[in-house]
């Protein structure tokens, strides 16, 4: 019994290390690619922008930070904003932010008189406005006075239906966890989704800064407020399902590495793995839809998604027998998952010239003990849309009015 083990420990660990080598090897070929690509730094033809930002709950102080971001933009074309206020608790404490913004030409407040969700709050201003690009903003994100600029210059590209700017952590000095999630978002945008961008199909075009063509949006927002899992309701994972939905159309969904933007993340552990799990249990619902299309968009987003969804099950068995075996021989495995740790650096050191992305291998000590668990937990609980100490409010039917309620407007 002891050899049988032994034998399927070491076969499912090699496995897993030539699932993830492969990939990573792969990964960083293809990403040095996009990144050598040219690409446009301003539109030729300056299409007017919409700026959709959902609020709910925010922090006044970072609503402000990223209202003046984008009041920053160097853009030429006309750029109107909307803040959608989602029902917030805190309204009168915002308030003050709101008559600020309101005093600036094409600016508009909607106040939301329910917390309706994410989806329902951008539809509420996309309905009510035309111009030809609809570019999505967190409201605790600041964005490069270049970023729309660049991010508006990718949809020239008339196959282009949605394009991406990196995101890094705004609040990255805080902590030890700000700086490994600082890290991992700079892997997740220039290493992950630069290499889907070469073949034209981002998985997942982030929602704290991401545009989209709206002749685009206009062809799937009824299907992306009306997201449903296992006959319920879907509240959340928005950004993964719309991005599935472009990819849908068939138009191509693009990385811009050089359009920057810089979001809160979570300072403490607990918060941060509440994201994760919501963020795992989308990846798992939503993977089903986007398989069938990825043959057709190339053999390596076929890889792409068999890594995401194998490698932490070889991972997750690796360290199950490992377990069993009461950690024998365990100098090994650990080694092995230290030279796959540094994989994952490597690329961020040689782009960065910084032995600082050294740093990221401790992401790697999370997976094992924090992340795996976590994954696991997803695909336990995928039907599960409860966001944690965030409420949401209760599915609903919403149809999205026109004009939008209590929408207020700048000179």
């Amino acid at each position: 019994m002891t050899a049988t083990l032994d034998l399927l420990l070491r076969w499912v660990f090699l496995a897993y290390l030539l699932l993830v080598g492969s990939y990573l090897i792969l990964q960083t070929v293809f990403a040095e690619r996009a990144h050598r690509r040219t690409t446009p730094s301003r539109s030729s033809t300056l299409p007017t922008v919409d700026v959709v930002i959902p609020c709910y709950n925010e922090d006044p102080a970072e609503l402000a930070a990223c209202l003046d971001s984008i009041a920053r933009q160097d853009y030429a074309g006309e750029i109107r904003v909307h803040v959608v206020d989602d029902g917030s608790p805190n309204r009168a404490e915002l308030e003050p932010v709101y008559q600020k913004f309101r005093r600036r030409k094409g600016n508009r407040v909607i106040l939301l008189p329910a917390n309706m969700g994410k989806r329902h709050a951008q539809a509420q201003a996309i309905v009510d406005s035309d111009g030809e690009v609809v570019i999505s903003v967190d409201s605790d994100t600041e964005i490069d006075p270049d970023g729309v600029r660049r991010l508006v210059a990718a949809l020239d590209d008339p196959t282009v239906g949605a394009a991406m700017g990196e995101m890094r952590a705004a609040n990255a000095s805080v902590n030890w966890l700000t700086r490994i999630i600082d890290r991992r978002y700079w892997y997740a945008c220039n290493q992950e989704r630069a290499a889907q961008s070469l073949f034209g199909s981002v998985l997942c075009c982030s929602g704290p800064f991401s545009a989209y063509r709206r002749s685009v949006l206009e062809r799937t927002l009824d299907d992306y407020l009306n997201q449903t899992f296992r006959n319920r309701p879907s509240t959340h994972g928005e950004d993964r399902h719309l991005t599935n939905l472009v990819l849908g159309t068939g138009m191509r969904t693009v990385y811009v590495g050089a359009a920057r933007a810089a979001t809160v993340v979570p300072e403490r552990l607990k918060p941060f793995l509440r994201q994760q799990l919501r963020w795992n249990r989308c990846v798992y619902r939503d993977m089903a839809a986007i398989l069938p299309r990825l043959p057709a968009r190339g053999f390596y987003l076929v890889l792409d998604a068999v890594v995401q969804l194998l490698a932490p099950a070889l991972l997750a068995a690796t360290l199950v027998l490992l377990t069993v075996r009461g950690f024998s021989g365990f100098g090994y495995y650990g080694s092995g998952l230290a030279l796959v740790a540094l994989g994952h650096c490597a690329y961020g050191v040689w782009r960065t010239r910084s032995l600082g992305f050294l740093s990221f291998a401790l992401y790697g000590l999370m997976h094992v003990v924090l992340l795996i668990p976590v994954r696991v937990h997803a695909l336990l609980t995928l039907s599960d849309d409860r966001w944690g100490q965030r409420a949401t409010a209760p599915p609903r039917a919403f149809v999205p009015s026109r004009p939008p309620l209590d929408a207020q407007s700048g000179d």
